[in-house]
């Protein structure tokens, strides 16, 4: 009885309450809004100038590779795990992001510096700390993280043309669609040597499009771009991916996000524009695939379409189903597992492989909501809140 005296008073004090004395001080909102992506910085620099010299140059890689799964996992979420779509040409965008990225720094670096070496600072250096002379940030990381933003947004307004005409589509009709538009942007850039020859030379010179395509390497890929994408940068913007994807998952515009992927007729009953709320979903998770796109190009200083194709987009839909649909720490933890699943593997030697699809069929017959369905991994260390009406 006393128990329940006690909770009707909290009640009666919280009704009196207005809403501006439960809203945060507005002293609070800086903190709030850039104390994750400080704890993001620093964390991304425990893991190059630390971590990264520890575990060598093999586990670096590794680490590298981890934290673009990472970024690519995640914003696949935001399509198919919160909006319940099923995009499997997520490679494609990859592949204009990284393109477009390596265009800029490549051409850039000799527009500016007159060659395409390397004009960065520490950050950027992708040899070891140690041996490199020089300040924290160079000129050439400005040329860097312009071109990896320039590599997003080419990937977004591409996630827009094809997005709003085929988001109010569904299932495998809209899978179609998607694993169309991934094979027509490989094709497009592994095929470029040949379409262009049967245009004649001074038209191609006269016509920019048509001039930077026929520079873009073709069947070979492009290569020799210089390197700035290291751990530091890559595990930056995982944190910026992160912090992004939990902010939207709670918010407002999340829930209706969610709520389309309940039930679309219930989410359209209530108010909730279908087509405009999928395609703002769509151009964001493309937003950030072009940013790993741009971070995988400018890390091993080339860039292949013919890597890019639906063998890759099937591997993101996985690191997203084993996670958990809906779920970004699943997502996280997914992508971290089978980036570094089949390096643990190596010493089945030829049976790697075939070792590596077992497991993620057991998994999915044991599991087959994936590591955390639709909660987070913090959702799983809350209390229980008690049965009964006390």
């Amino acid at each position: 009885m006393a128990e329940t005296a006690m909770l009707r008073k909290r009640m009666s004090v919280s009704a009196s309450e207005s809403p501006e004395e439960l809203r945060p001080p507005a002293w609070s909102f800086v903190p709030r809004a850039f104390a994750p992506l400080l704890v993001g910085t620093v964390v991304a620099g425990i893991l190059y100038f630390f971590v990264q010299p520890a575990i060598g140059g093999f586990g670096s890689n590794l680490l590298l590779f981890a934290g673009i799964n990472i970024i690519l996992a995640v914003s696949l979420t935001i399509v198919n795990g919160f909006t319940g779509q099923f995009s499997i040409g997520h490679a494609g965008f990859m592949a204009l992001g990284g393109y477009t990225a390596a265009a800029i720094v490549y051409y850039g670096s000799f527009k500016i510096y007159g060659d395409a070496s390397f004009h960065g600072g520490l950050v950027s250096w992708t040899g070891r700390a140690g041996g490199f002379r020089g300040p924290l940030l160079g000129s050439g990381d400005l040329l860097f993280v312009g071109a990896t933003v320039a590599g997003g947004i080419v990937a977004a307004a591409a996630g827009w043309l094809v997005g709003l005409p085929s988001l109010r589509l569904r299932g495998d009709y809209l899978a179609i669609v998607t694993l169309g538009f991934g094979e027509i942007v490989r094709v497009v850039l592994q095929g470029t040597d040949e379409q262009l020859r049967r245009y004649d030379l001074e038209l191609i010179r006269s016509t920019p499009m048509l001039k930077l395509m026929n520079k873009l390497g073709g069947a070979l890929g492009f290569i020799g771009i210089p390197a700035y994408s290291t751990v530091f940068w890559v595990y930056l913007w995982v944190a910026i991916m992160l912090i992004v994807a939990v902010r939207l998952k709670h918010s407002s515009y999340g829930r209706a996000l969610l709520s389309i992927r309940e039930d679309e007729i219930a989410a359209q009953a209530v108010g909730v524009n279908i087509t405009r709320y999928k395609v703002r979903a769509f151009v964001l998770s493309s937003f950030f695939a072009g940013v790993a796109g741009a971070l995988y190009a400018l890390q091993i200083g080339s860039i292949n379409a013919g890597e890019l194709g639906f063998q890759r987009s099937f591997e993101i839909l996985i690191m997203v189903v084993l996670g958990g649909l809906g779920s970004v720490s699943g997502a996280t933890l997914a992508a971290i597992i089978l980036t570094a699943l089949p390096e643990v593997l190596r010493f089945v030697d030829q049976y790697r492989m075939i070792v590596y699809s077992l497991l993620l069929i057991i998994m999915m017959i044991v599991r087959p909501q994936g590591l955390f369905g639709v909660r987070e991994a913090w959702d799983l260390f809350r209390r229980r809140r008690p049965r009964g009406g006390a």
